[in-house]
């Protein structure tokens, strides 16, 4: 794998640059916000990069950063979605807001990205929120809307986990628990109430 390429920037367009490594001009398609981030035409660039191989086609992909690569790498992991449509996708918002989009299992607002219909929005929810949703307390931050979740939450939610159940699973009992106002009680209640709703 080619994993990085730096020369001379000789052309950039918000789809692709062409770069100068050493006499041999490489063209590199890239996303929206990779774009944003190149320095001026003739100034030395690098680019992290993907080699895509087929029986007929070597494409490769650029990225300003790893975070894209790594968003691009598991997109293109994902049955119906090849690399033209993941950097599609990758163009239409930053990876932060893409991942905050999927933990939240926000369907509607995957559509709007460029290259989301419904079916692939529920099928990239469906693949990447387990891999996104951590035991990070600002995951709880993202699907509950406040930076300020309560500790009896957090427990009740390890508690589930302890138990089996999938993080994600667990926050979902959470999140309808409070959609019915019984976001209330020790934590041994809320473990209660929240087996009730799975």
């Amino acid at each position: 794998m080619i994993d990085s390429i730096t020369g001379k920037l000789k052309k950039k367009s918000p789809t692709f640059v062409v770069l100068d490594v050493n006499g041999v001009r490489l063209r590199v398609h890239i996303s929206v916000s990779t774009y944003e981030r190149l320095p001026a035409v003739g100034s030395q660039a690098e680019v992290l990069t993907y080699l895509h191989v087929r029986e007929d086609i070597l494409d490769l992909y650029g990225f300003s950063h790893e975070e894209q690569r790594d968003m691009f790498m598991l997109l293109i992991g994902i049955s119906g979605i090849g690399p033209r449509s993941a950097m599609g996708i990758m163009s239409g918002a930053s990876v932060a807001e893409f991942k905050k989009r999927i933990i939240a299992g926000d369907v509607k607002s995957l559509t709007v990205i460029p290259g989301i219909g419904t079916k692939t929005a529920k099928r990239i929810i469906i693949e990447l929120k387990e891999k996104f949703v951590t035991e990070k307390d600002e995951d709880m931050s993202v699907i509950f809307g406040s930076d300020d979740v309560p500790d009896d939450m957090k427990d009740a939610v390890e508690a589930l986990i302890s138990l089996g159940y999938k993080r994600a699973k667990a926050h979902a009992a959470m999140k309808k628990l409070e959609k019915a106002g019984e976001l209330t009680g020790t934590v041994e209640v809320l473990i209660k109430k929240a087996l009730a709703k799975m």
